[in-house]
């Protein structure tokens, strides 16, 4: 008599994830609605936003909302762009820039790759 073969798949902590999410920005620009909380922190309390990005990235507070913390941060994880993509993102629309780089920040913390 077989017996039959019961497979049970549990979530664990730090499961592969597909290399094409972890190359990618991990929400757009304007996905302000996926975290409300990182959109109100941004819209209330610019600075406050700009110094936990900092922060999660070991710089100083002062370099948040700054052209190259984009770049490092883009570079860091071979997210696809430029340096004069950076410079535009951060020069026309500096809070959703910001926005994004900490909603990535929470979202790779949440999948263990960051």
């Amino acid at each position: 008599m077989a017996v039959p073969t019961v497979v049970t798949i549990q979530p664990q902590y730090g499961m592969a994830v597909p290399a094409t999410s972890r190359n990618m920005w991990q929400t757009g620009m304007m996905d302000c609605c996926s975290d409300c909380g990182v959109f109100w922190c941004g819209l209330f309390c610019f600075p406050c936003l700009a110094c936990q990005l900092a922060e999660d990235m070991n710089e100083c507070c002062l370099c948040g909302t700054s052209v190259a913390m984009r770049t490092l941060y883009r570079t860091r994880y071979n997210i696809p762009g430029s340096i004069c993509a950076d410079y535009c993102v951060s020069m026309w629309c500096l809070m959703c820039s910001v926005c994004q780089m900490k909603r990535d920040i929470n979202r790779r913390k949440e999948l263990g790759i960051f």
